[in-house]
């Protein structure tokens, strides 16, 4: 999986241990998906080759798509449950995000939108689904797992 990243490791934490793994669901007080712990063993974070998300609906990004900078992973700077300001529980009481689950991107507009594991209908022993939050702050699933998230992610279109 580490044809998912590009070079480089911007975003990018410690290399991930159980005991990270464990420590950040005991923060968070849920588990997270097999398939994101198997992505963050490889590589605990980092901007992924692929970043553009295609969609039915308009987003205040596109009228077919929205895109995300960086995965993010667990510990450090940008880990998940960080508490440098970009973790996840103060992405969702900065912004105003819906108390469903966890942010796991960094996203182009700077907290303005965001993509969660929305853990409000697994519970949070489950596998959660992945969500787009927009400015309205309404959550709109766009797959039902992280795996299927990643499968579905396309290349930038270069802008001319």
């Amino acid at each position: 999986m580490n044809e998912l990243f590009e070079a480089g490791n911007f975003y990018t934490g410690p290399p991930l241990s159980a005991e990270m793994v464990s420590r950040a669901e005991g923060f968070l007080g849920l588990r997270l998906p097999s398939t994101y712990i198997e992505v963050l063993l490889r590589k605990n974070g980092g901007v992924l080759k692929r970043r553009r998300f295609p969609t039915q609906f308009a987003t205040s990004w596109a009228a077919d798509h929205f895109e995300i900078c960086a995965l993010l992973g667990i510990g450090g700077k940008w880990g998940i449950d960080s508490l440098s300001g970009m973790g996840s529980a103060d992405l969702v009481a900065e912004w105003g995000y819906p108390q469903i689950g966890v942010v796991i991107f960094d996203m182009p507009s700077g907290g303005h939108d965001a993509v969660m594991l929305d853990y409000s209908e697994s519970g949070p022993e489950g596998e959660p689904a992945v969500v787009y939050i927009d400015e309205d702050r309404v959550p709109r699933k766009v797959a039902g797992s992280f795996e299927e998230f990643l499968s579905r992610l396309v290349p930038c279109i270069p802008l001319i």
